[in-house]
């Protein structure tokens, strides 16, 4: 039932064509005009480039190959910048979308160049690394969407906070219930079973997820026994079919009549399957894209090591349920020529590589953001000594 994962060229083929998908469909059974005055900026500058310049002059030296693991949230994307670096630079940097949970383990064992993952490591992990201390370094933005499929049902549902987490916990089982007919007026929602889909890994797209859940639905904090249980990497899933990596997910939301499962947007996308718009603090609903994902991140106050959650931005035209993925770095690289490489890599994405995310449906890292981003990349040291 579960699809396999999609090498990375396959991925960056079908996400670059699907790519005029984003933002074409907005409320079930509305105009774009009045998607509009409902607050939706899907479809503006949508292509636009930050045009970040280099700020770490290459480092001459480095290795020609990295090895890296972890999220499936950003593989689309990360396949992109891959081959693209490997062009430019001729870097092969091997990447393996195992999930977040698999990042973390394989980074903390220092058998990796570096980890990526969609949450932030909690203190017990970070104590537990093998290699000393680590750096969270932001890389892009993203969307976690309720993807489902239901016949005769366009893209652009709408869900609130509650709904879905009495849907995830177990409370709401059909698609007609009384909810969802209240959030959806004039849709014709059939009386079939939800047949609910979550990962079966350990997941920073869960992580992302769940807290969203955990700040919007007191019903999913209660079903899951407290918010220290309702939230994180892996949590006690009360009802669903567990499907691996975002793959995973939407394989089983694709093939199962009346699924409901969360994917990152790229994935959807390239899936084809719908998905809906979510009610964020403002009170609108909205559509997830570039634009709104960029707005996700509006008023977020990041703390010195940048283990933040952007989930439920205050901002009236956020899509709320935005995360971003770290890269997972040692701050001590004892391997210079391994330490430049990872050096030049990140400096490279977070300037290079943030023109090339919007095209397959992921936003660029706003100024503020990117820069305390290359503040952390800084803070590396190379056999114990300073970039400088």
């Amino acid at each position: 039932m579960v699809t396999k994962a999609l090498t990375s060229a396959a991925t960056t083929a079908l996400l670059v064509s699907a790519v005029v998908a984003c933002g074409s469909t907005s409320n079930v059974g509305q105009s774009t005009t009045q998607a509009a005055q409902d607050g939706q900026i899907c479809g503006a500058n949508a292509a636009a480039t930050p045009d970040y310049p280099l700020p770490i002059k290459k480092l001459d030296g480095a290795a020609n190959t990295l090895s890296g693991a972890g999220s499936t949230f950003v593989a689309p994307v990360m396949s992109i910048w891959t081959k693209d670096y490997s062009t430019s630079d001729g870097v092969q940097v091997a990447y393996q979308s195992i999930g977040s949970g698999g990042g973390v383990q394989q980074i903390s064992a220092a058998t990796v160049d570096f980890g990526a993952s969609d949450t932030p490591m909690k203190d017990s992990e970070l104590a537990a690394a093998k290699g000393g201390p680590i750096l969270h370094i932001p890389l892009v933005l993203g969307a976690v969407v309720p993807a489902y499929n239901v016949k005769g049902v366009d893209s652009g549902l709408k869900f609130d906070g509650e709904t879905l987490g009495k849907i995830f916990a177990g409370k709401i089982t059909k698609w007609n219930d009384d909810a969802l007919k209240a959030l959806n007026p004039g849709v014709n929602l059939p009386d079939e079973p939800i047949a609910v889909a979550h990962r079966s890994d350990g997941s920073g797209t869960t992580a992302v997820w769940t807290d969203y859940l955990t700040k919007e639905s007191p019903t999913w904090v209660r079903a899951l026994g407290g918010s220290d249980k309702s939230f994180g990497k892996e949590v006690a899933w009360p009802v669903g079919i567990g499907g691996k990596g975002n793959e995973g997910v939407s394989g089983v939301v694709n093939q199962t009549e009346g699924g409901l499962g969360y994917v990152e947007l790229a994935y959807a996308i390239q899936q084809n399957l719908r998905y809906g718009q979510v009610k964020n603090k403002a009170g609108k609903f909205i559509q997830a894209c570039t634009a709104t994902i960029t707005q996700g991140t509006v008023g977020t106050i990041y703390p010195p090591d940048l283990r933040a959650s952007f989930t439920d931005g205050a901002d009236p035209n956020a899509y709320p349920i935005t995360g971003t993925t770290y890269a997972l770095v040692y701050v001590n690289q004892p391997d210079a020529a391994k330490g430049k490489a990872v050096v030049n890599f990140f400096a490279w994405v977070l300037s290079n590589g943030q023109d090339e995310v919007a095209r397959v449906n992921y936003a660029p890292l706003g100024k503020d953001l990117q820069q305390r981003a290359v503040e952390r990349l800084k803070m590396i040291t190379i056999a114990g000594a300073p970039l400088g």
